[in-house]
């Protein structure tokens, strides 16, 4: 009796510790404990912070949400050009964000009105800025026919106001979508009390620029180290902090007194050029199909159908693009067959595809990121491809410190066209390009500079001989004979008084303008004939020169699931 009870009593005792275990673990997680350590996660007396309430990425201004998937990209209905430029494959692209329409002269006057007013044209440091950002109007002019209307108010006048903006290289639209990038968060720093109320309106100068990157990596240098600007959660302008810098917010449950970080959930990731796959993905919306023939890629437009007209009895006729119907014809009969636009037209004029995007056909073509090659290389990729990929990383100086742009330090481009750009702005971090430090035994990349990765490397020429020895100089490099891709070399240099020279190539025996500084461009404009409004279709331009026809809509990646989808109750 006496073992039983024994045995009955270590029993008892064990199924309390167990509870007790089981009811502090419980009560660890209730009150935001570490899985992991037990430790409390957000103390307000410090330790590790994360924003532990976030829910899912906001959306940001001027966005739609587009659910990734796969898709049979380059598979056209129609290929009249005949020249092997949209092979069909199989890619899958991941959820991202992209504008609802194409960029607007509205938008972008707002761009070159900051850069008037942060960086005046008549100071020497920033003569280059606004002039570097601003469109070419004059790309209107047509030797034989009179387009001045254009070339002195499309893009300021009113009346295109909601336009899409045209004259803008593929440099300046990447510049802009930093530029908008660091405006967005700046006001959502802002509206979180992260920054000083209206700073970016009053206080905007060249030395208190605000850069997202560099106000995630040193909070405390961002526009220019003014503490007065650049505030801790619930501190005031004028006052000094209460915490240590570093510490970061929480979006909504942390303690006071810290900055914003990526592991706040406020910021968001960067605008930026659209890639070629997810252009093409968004523009063919085939969301909006569940037949068999649209999955594999035989939908002709980015609306059901294969005609240009919309058969919906209320608008039976019109035109659902705007588009070059024929020689001579870029509108259609006054009154009665017009698609209603001469050149460009308004955003939204014309029904939007089944991702919500507007004149993701016709109206302008436009810039995406990658560098064009004549070839997708789906045997290297078939997830989220894109060529392009220039890895950088964060400049640091002596003390450790990142570096920051400054008037100084501000470096300019000389396009190959004469034209004078700027490549980065004051408060914005100095990137350098990734060395072996990064690179050494990876084995996904082993350079910086991917852009001719597998193709138009010395590699991938016809006079690259295996082994021992090739073709070429001494040093085993290429002679410029000897490329692979035979591009005009126009120079631009100047000479021993500073003036610019520009070196045009005349040569007739050039055979190609593919190089690495040649982008794609996609989508049928105004200009194009419906050949070209296939979500499929595929053009290429030098990246420093500007049209009449194409213009651009940015993009930016999503974090976290695929889709605001509830969860799946299981059986």
């Amino acid at each position: 009796m006496k073992v039983n009870k024994i045995i009955a009593v270590k029993l008892l005792l064990s199924l309390v510790i167990m509870i007790g275990f089981t009811s502090c673990s419980k009560k660890s997680d209730s009150k935001g404990g570490s899985k992991a350590t037990g430790w409390k996660i957000n103390d307000k007396k410090g330790g590790f912070q994360y924003a532990s309430k976030f829910k899912k990425q906001a959306t940001g201004p001027g966005l739609v949400m587009v659910e990734g998937g796969t898709f049979t990209m380059g598979k056209v209905q129609d290929d009249v050009m005949h020249d092997w430029n949209n092979t069909p494959n199989q890619q899958h692209v991941m959820s991202f964000y992209m504008d609802e329409t194409e960029v607007t002269n509205m938008m972008y006057m707002e761009y070159l009105n900051w850069l008037k007013t942060v960086f005046p044209p008549d100071q020497e440091n920033y003569k280059n800025i606004y002039e570097g950002a601003s469109p070419d109007t004059l790309v209107w002019r047509n030797r034989l026919g009179y387009n001045e209307t254009m070339t002195n108010n499309y893009l300021r006048h009113p009346a295109y106001a909601e336009y899409p903006v045209v004259g803008v290289n593929w440099i300046q639209a990447t510049e802009f979508a930093i530029w908008r990038t660091d405006r967005v968060n700046e006001k959502i720093l802002e509206d979180q009390r992260f920054l000083k109320k209206d700073s970016k309106v009053t206080d905007m100068t060249a030395d208190k620029v605000f850069s997202t990157e560099a106000y995630l990596a040193s909070p405390s240098t961002a526009k220019g180290g003014d503490t007065n600007l650049v505030l801790q959660k619930g501190q005031k302008a004028g006052k000094a902090p209460k915490a240590a810098a570093g510490s970061t917010n929480t979006a909504g449950n942390s303690p006071k007194n810290v900055y914003a970080q990526r592991s706040s959930g406020l910021i968001l990731p960067e605008y930026r050029l659209p890639t070629e796959a997810e252009w093409e993905y968004a523009a063919a919306a085939d969301v909006g199909q569940r037949e068999y023939n649209a999955y594999k890629g035989q939908k002709k437009y980015p609306w059901s159908g294969t005609y240009t007209r919309s058969g919906k009895r209320q608008v039976r006729g019109d035109q659902l693009a705007n588009f070059k119907q024929g020689k001579g014809d870029y509108g259609g009969i006054a009154g009665w067959s017009d698609d209603g636009a001469d050149i460009t037209n308004k955003v939204k004029s014309y029904p939007p595809n089944d991702f919500g995007l507007y004149d993701m056909a016709g109206n302008v073509a436009e810039w995406v990121a990658d560098v064009y090659r004549p070839i997708v290389d789906d045997e290297a990729n078939d997830f989220n491809y894109y060529r392009g990929n220039v890895y950088m990383k964060n400049k640091i100086g002596e003390d450790g410190k990142v570096e920051l742009v400054t008037a100084e330090t501000q470096k300019f481009d000389t396009l190959s066209n004469g034209k004078i750009v700027s490549r980065n702005f004051p408060g914005q971090i100095a990137q350098t390009p990734v060395d072996e430090n990064e690179t050494y035994l990876r084995q996904n990349f082993d350079k910086s500079d991917n852009r001719n990765y597998r193709d138009g490397d010395k590699q991938s020429t016809r006079y690259f001989k295996f082994g021992n020895s090739e073709e070429g100089d001494e040093k085993g490099k290429l002679r410029d004979d000897q490329r692979m891709y035979d591009s005009p070399k126009h120079n631009v240099s100047t000479d021993s008084l500073g003036n610019m020279v520009k070196k045009y190539d005349k040569s007739n025996k050039r055979t190609t303008l593919v190089n690495d500084d040649v982008r794609v461009y996609k989508g049928g404009s105004w200009r194009d004939r419906a050949y070209w409004l296939d979500p499929a279709q595929r053009r290429y331009f030098p990246q420093d020169i500007a049209t009449d026809y194409i213009g651009f809509r940015c993009a930016m990646s999503r974090v976290g699931p695929k889709a605001d989808k509830k969860k799946r109750p299981r059986n």
